[in-house]
């Protein structure tokens, strides 16, 4: 098997490999390939190809474009295997950002320059509304779904390497997210009294459910002479307005919650009111009909509360804090009260214990100061004037029995 290399222009040259005759023609095999750069670039390229066509690695380039590559990865793949709000997203993202941007390239030359240039430009002045940038935690979504539609690439032979493994994505920004304190959150559910979500409301606030989690609970999720309800399904929203309901993603989303007393009380009389209005619609309730919902049963859109919710907070002057703030305040006021990291994390849902650790680190350095003051309190006779006092007296003690036997100045030096 032999390489050339071929000067085209001033900045471009041409590598040739020849692997041998074809068995049926009998013509010579070559493969092409044009290379910007200097003598030494190609020179590195047609190693490159050496390599890779002795070691069964070559992969001939695809004459695709990214805008094709991606329509038939949307199509063979996330189509599939993609739950239908991921495969929104997906499609949303790859349609309107990564095809505009890439789709004219070749999919066979897509670079990782041209892959960190779109990044950059992302940043700039990627909203489509022309007011500025995309955030970075955005910008490194796009560069996940980019990633794993190349991978997907490698994998089925269209492409010999994924680019985007040596692109840099903005990492994504921490942001400590709004925590309402206790006043606000009482705040909250006083002035949601006077709206249709109120117990819904409260109930969110008093366990921390995602919303999803929230508007998807049935009767048959609720114990309530246990005092316990379950988490067993979540309920989304597609953009065609279509409802669907999903189990949990994982084994720990999957959980069980203690109610507090109040709100056991407050979801007997939501059911009553419930009752009464399906015998008045000439239907009855039944155990798997949704907790929180509209007089006949059918859901409520998740946006309908957190707009509801969002009007709340701005008549309490309270615009920083959002629907999902209520769960960051029952976790952030456990925590503050003294409940064990372990209890916070089973009732949250979150897969381990690190993960809450993690988001709620703002409020771990005020645990450490309490478990240490806790920690003195609990052993009363070893309080520092005590021990002070002691160690004054073996001093002094050791002090007189050796002036016994040496000279004053000696023992002072």
């Amino acid at each position: 098997m032999k390489g050339y290399i071929r000067k085209r222009s001033k900045a471009s040259w041409e590598t040739s490999i020849d692997t041998g005759r074809d068995l049926e023609t009998g013509k010579r095999i070559r493969h092409f390939e044009t290379v910007k750069g200097t003598k030494n670039d190609a020179q590195r390229r047609l190693n490159e190809l050496l390599y890779n066509i002795d070691t069964n690695s070559y992969v001939k380039p695809a004459r695709m474009t990214v805008r094709q590559f991606l329509e038939d990865w949307l199509t063979d793949y996330v189509a599939i295997h993609n739950a239908p709000r991921t495969r929104e997203r997906t499609e949303e993202i790859v349609k309107l950002h990564l095809i505009p941007a890439l789709g004219s390239i070749q999919i066979s030359k897509l670079e990782p320059q041209q892959i960190q240039r779109y990044y950059a430009q992302a940043l700039e002045a990627g909203r489509r509304d022309g007011k500025g940038g995309l955030a970075p935690i955005t910008v490194y979504k796009h560069h996940r779904i980019l990633f794993q539609a190349l991978k997907y690439g490698v994998k089925h032979g269209i492409l010999a390497r994924n680019p985007a493994e040596c692109a840099d994505p903005p990492p994504p920004e921490h942001k400590e997210p709004t925590v309402p304190s206790a006043d606000d959150v009482q705040s909250i559910i006083e002035r949601a009294s006077d709206t249709p979500y109120f117990t819904a409301l409260y109930t969110k606030a008093y366990t921390g459910l995602r919303r999803g989690e929230l508007l998807g609970l049935r009767w048959c999720d609720i114990d309530l002479d246990k005092s316990t309800l379950s988490v067993r399904q979540t309920l989304q929203q597609l953009r065609n307005r279509q409802y669907i309901f999903k189990k949990p993603k994982s084994p720990k989303n999957r959980r069980q919650i203690d109610l507090p007393p109040s709100l056991v009380i407050l979801l007997w009389n939501h059911k009553i009111r419930q009752e009464f209005q399906r015998k008045m619609l000439g239907t009855s309730l039944s155990p798997t009909d949704l907790v929180f919902c509209h007089p006949d049963g059918s859901p409520i859109r998740p946006n309908s509360l957190t707009r509801t919710f969002h009007d709340i907070a701005c008549s309490l002057s309270q615009k920083g804090i959002s629907l999902h703030g209520l769960r960051h305040a029952h976790a952030t006021i456990m925590l503050q009260q003294g409940i064990h990291p372990k209890i916070v994390q089973e009732r949250l849902g979150h897969s381990s214990i690190s993960t809450t650790l993690d988001i709620y680190s703002h409020v771990v350095p005020g645990l450490q100061e309490a478990a240490a003051q806790r920690f003195e309190d609990s052993l009363p006779n070893t309080s520092l004037p005590d021990l002070e006092k002691k160690v004054t007296e073996n001093l002094v003690g050791k002090m007189s029995a050796i002036s016994e036997i040496l000279p004053l100045e000696d023992v002072l030096g």
